[in-house]
């Protein structure tokens, strides 16, 4: 398939998507009545109707463009879900697919966390680790004020509270979003990331998201 077609593809399932987000989560409106009578969906029932479209059933997902949810923090989940709920987190791509949840409420937002935390943890890349990579994860590139990722993430990236997952995701989706963090303020949550990779180079962002990708059990 083309570049054409795979954004003509990309557009009509991001318009799908919106469709079914808005019929699960329902509109806000002025009739009361009406309103009184919806219920909202509960979030395990999201889960398969709307989240596995994008992050797999359980949030595996396959394709680098969404990240993975699976085994991924509760509290991390929570208030990223929480910001997409507010407008408070506006980086494009993560928009351009979440905005449809500012209608979640706030069972469905902890029902969704409990389901996708309580999953497998994601799975790993094969691929040979990265040694460059490792070295900026373990223990930082002081010379530059990039400190290490592991005193956030973990020793093995399995993130603590706040501080999300890491180990098993994406590459793609890590660099993508160590770009937003450089970049942009439109992640208000990440401050301190923006802090850390503030002087991390293209190529040193792709080796350690190579590494972390490695780290956890294997596919």
């Amino acid at each position: 398939m083309d570049a054409v077609g795979m954004k003509a593809t990309f557009n009509r399932s991001h318009f799908f998507l919106a469709l079914c987000v808005v019929a699960l989560t329902g509109c806000t409106g002025t009739n009361e009545q009406a309103s009184e009578k919806t219920s909202p969906m509960p979030g395990i029932a999201m889960v398969d109707k709307v989240c596995s479209m994008c992050h797999g059933l359980t949030g595996e997902s396959i394709s680098p463009m969404f990240p993975k949810l699976a085994g991924q923090q509760k509290e991390y989940l929570k208030l990223q879900l929480a910001d997409f709920k507010g407008h408070a987190r506006s980086d494009v791509t993560g928009t351009q697919y979440m905005w449809g949840f500012t209608h979640l409420t706030e069972t469905q937002i902890s029902e969704l966390a409990d389901y996708f935390s309580s999953q497998s943890p994601m799975k790993a890349d094969d691929d040979k680790p990265d040694a460059r990579g490792e070295l900026i994860f373990r223990k930082g590139l002081p010379e530059s004020g990039i400190a290490q990722c592991s005193s956030c993430h973990g020793a093995d990236g399995q993130g603590n509270g706040q501080f999300p997952r890491l180990a098993g995701q994406h590459a793609y989706y890590m660099i993508r979003q160590i770009k937003v963090f450089q970049q942009t303020d439109q992640r208000p949550r990440g401050a301190l990331m923006k802090q850390v990779t503030h002087s991390l180079s293209d190529a040193d962002a792709e080796a350690v998201a190579h590494y972390i990708a490695t780290l956890g059990a294997k596919k």
